[in-house]
């Protein structure tokens, strides 16, 4: 291929990937619902749009080096405080009882459905058991489903992807040797690749701690240089053992995100955002390796095949694993409607198929299509489907809202206690200790010290909060919380309005992001609660008292609207406002804060 053709093929193949990933947020669907036809039919249109042609030999390397950063961020937001009980019991038995099973039963229909050789079902069951976090997670961040299942979710889903990634690899090989002692060399190589990783993962997190307490690279610098540790530990593991270094990558993540001692800054926005890029590429860049001739034959078995998997392979597998715990019959079932496969599926099926056909392993070349077909349905499926059947087994979140309220003084404990008489699920959070004893006195629910810190690191710490407000008496602190928070919580980030005249020295305050409007700022709040104004809840019927201001809206549901610097929510009859009223004179009926 010419130069004109390389850079025309990895430009079309970046719009492509980054426009589906445009496109699925505005229909507000999963990215690769869209990601993999496009892939596909790009691939089937356009002869410049085919990654192994325009990188050759570097493909492969570089989609390991790819899933291996994507697999350091999911490591990264696992905190292993939440590992515990039943949870651990579900997660280790979906790993160690569910992989093999899983592999097994999906290889055995695979031999009479796809006319497939043993060799190469053993290898294409192997390579189906791998979900991920890169398809897991967007589903859940649409389902919302209870905090306990986002977690066993999310912690199978990133252990998976290391293990089916090494089990793809350990078949492979042993298919490739087709010796009588393949099956005690494939434990073997196994357990040696089980033990690579794990030493590279361990090597990679104190070349981490060294490098940032001896040389303390900046915020910017010091997560390149996470980049840099991750690829190459990651790299120098897979040269001794093939995919060892996506067991490391999800190791060196998780002693960063648990370890207090490896305190290590990071621009979670910029590890979102390549997180994000290279899921796009390899996806779209995958899929445009699956040609429509590759198919023939194939498509129907691999729908049965694929049906078999998610109708009675994974409700089996649960079953089995949940067996004895405390899982509800709601949460099983959701489990076990929960398993699209990922990223780490198609690189090692992509791998894999080329070389078994070089060898002329028969039915090897089925072994992409019938994955990319498998791929394209689970994540369809689940996509369209989840959300629904999460509400049809009332495992969802409640749709309530669930606010953070950021700051420990009395008018502050009022308005929460005040939330809190309306229905709502409060949440406070404060440094000071003195301020943290208040709260616990008023009895609020009260977050975790380190919180806020921890959320810098990995916006789920602050899953199932709707919305944070920033109400300390620090200007600047409420300005960078903000600054920090936005796009790591579902709903907003806003902050009370400065003190008159004057603006954050760190983000200058907007109408959008102020609460409450310009006359009531902080410290006016505080000026007024002090010498006896109240916040209290009154219905909507009664309107808002011309000497009373109003802070917050109540929908029905116990929905939170809040009054910003942009105006006012619309009042409808049903509604309950949360009011500061007066010092002195009439106050409106409602609920005081206790």
């Amino acid at each position: 291929m010419t130069t004109d053709d390389v850079l025309t093929g990895v430009a079309l193949i970046m719009v492509f990937a980054v426009g589906s990933q445009l496109l699925a947020s505005v229909l507000r669907i999963p990215s690769l619902i869209v990601m993999l036809p496009v892939g596909f039919a790009a691939g089937a249109l356009i002869d410049d749009i085919n990654p192994q042609q325009l990188l050759g030999a570097a493909f492969s390397p570089l989609v390991s080096l790819g899933v291996a950063v994507i697999l350091y961020d999911a490591g990264l937001g696992l905190d292993l405080g939440r590992f515990r009980g039943h949870n651990r019991t579900v997660v280790t038995r979906l790993i160690w009882l569910g992989v093999p099973a899983t592999c097994l039963l999906g290889a055995a229909l695979a031999i009479p459905l796809l006319s497939m050789s043993h060799e190469a079902a053993i290898v294409l069951g192997a390579v189906l058991v791998v979900s991920g976090p890169t398809v897991v997670g967007p589903l859940l961040g649409i389902v919302r489903p209870k905090d306990r299942l986002r977690h066993i979710l999310v912690w199978e889903g990133s252990l998976i992807d290391p293990v089916g990634g090494i089990l793809g690899a350990v078949v492979f090989h042993a298919v490739a040797a087709s010796t009588e002692s393949s099956a005690s060399r494939g434990i073997a190589h196994f357990a040696a690749s089980v033990g690579t990783g794990v030493a590279g993962g361990v090597i990679g997190a104190a070349a981490l701690w060294a490098l940032f307490h001896v040389v303390r690279p900046g915020e910017v610098l010091g997560t390149t240089a996470q980049l840099a540790v991750v690829m190459g530990v990651a790299a120098g593991c897979d040269i001794l053992r093939d995919d060892s270094g996506l067991i490391a990558a999800v190791l060196m993540g998780l002693s960063v995100a648990n370890i207090s001692r490896i305190d290590i800054p990071v621009r979670r926005r910029f590890f979102e955002t390549l997180v994000s890029l290279i899921i796009g590429l390899l996806f779209t860049g995958i899929s445009a390796t699956v040609t429509p001739a590759s198919l023939n034959h194939v498509g129907l078995p691999a729908l049965g095949l694929a049906a078999f998997l998610i109708v009675v392979v994974r409700p089996l597998v649960v079953a089995m694993c949940t067996f004895g715990t405390d899982l509800s019959r709601g949460e099983r079932c959701f489990v076990g409607w929960m398993a699209p496969r990922g990223i780490v599926a198609a690189a090692t099926a992509s791998t894999f198929t080329s070389a078994l056909v070089a060898d002329h392993v028969d039915g090897a070349a089925k072994i992409l299509p019938a994955t990319f077909v498998v791929i394209v349905v689970t994540v369809t499926l689940y996509g369209l489907t989840a959300a629904p059947v999460a509400r049809l087994l009332r495992v969802k979140r409640p749709s309530r809202s669930r606010p953070l309220l950021v700051g420990g003084a009395p008018w502050v404990i009022d308005l929460g206690a005040t939330l809190r008489s309306t229905g709502m699920d409060v949440l406070m959070w404060a440094g000071p200790d003195e301020q943290r004893d208040r709260i616990q006195r008023a009895g609020l629910e009260i977050a975790p010290g380190a919180m806020l810190g921890n959320a810098t690191g990995s916006g789920a710490e602050l899953e199932g909060v709707t919305g944070v407000f920033l109400l300390t008496d620090e200007d600047d602190f409420n300005a960078l919380a903000s600054a920090v928070l936005r796009g790591g919580v579902e709903g907003p980030v806003l902050r009370v309005g400065a003190t008159r005249g004057s603006h954050s020295v760190v983000v200058p305050y907007r109408g959008r992001e102020v609460l409450f409007g310009p006359h009531l700022t902080g410290p006016a709040l505080a000026r007024r609660h002090q010498a006896g104004s109240a916040i209290v809840a009154a219905p909507a019927a009664d309107g808002v008292p011309a000497d009373s201001d109003l802070l917050f809206v109540v929908r029905p549901g116990h929905r939170l609207e809040p009054v910003t610097g942009d105006g006012t929510p619309r009042l409808d009859r049903g509604d309950t406002l949360v009011l500061l009223a007066p010092a002195t004179g009439d106050r409106p009926t409602g609920k005081r804060a206790p």
